[in-house]
């Protein structure tokens, strides 16, 4: 699944991302892309857990 997150710009925002992410499931494979702003994520959670996990590193986001 894939995810838009506006705000991410640099490598600190992509670690805060990936760190809550892995709280929700540490078997979660992470990909940022800081020029398009999309966050990749392969794990079994929904979207919208995802989702509330970019949200709780400070972040918004969107599915694509």
């Amino acid at each position: 699944m894939k995810f838009h997150v506006p705000d991410m710009s640099c490598g600190h925002c992509t670690a805060a991302i990936t760190k809550e992410i892995a709280s929700l499931d540490p078997t979660a494979e992470v990909a940022a892309d800081l020029v398009a702003r999309i966050v990749e994520v392969k794990t079994g959670q929904p979207d919208t857990a995802v989702i509330d996990a970019i949200k709780a590193a400070g972040y918004d986001a969107a599915s694509v």
